[in-house]
């Protein structure tokens, strides 16, 4: 429960602003989470490069692209690949 806290106020603390450094994905080595920033996309294109996402609940999910990830108000942030299962 401590991590997941931890984990909010690191995403929180990376929104609020305005830089969007990488940081680094928790359980994910080498690949930096790129924080989603607002206001989120409403239309992507159908480009298939696979993102890993970070979500606020602390689960991972692949997506199509970096832009559907972001689109999905759950995600918190977003690295290049597909998640490792």
């Amino acid at each position: 429960m401590r991590v997941a806290w931890a984990f909010a106020l690191l995403v929180l603390s990376a929104c609020s602003t305005s830089a969007t450094r990488p940081v680094p994905a928790p359980g994910v080595s080498g690949n930096p989470l790129v924080p989603c920033t607002e206001p989120r996309p409403q239309l992507c294109t159908m480009q298939y490069a696979p993102a890993c996402a970070s979500l606020a609940d602390g689960g991972f999910r692949t997506y199509a692209s970096a832009c559907n990830a972001c689109a999905d108000q759950a995600v918190a942030g977003y690295h290049d690949g597909p998640c490792s299962e």
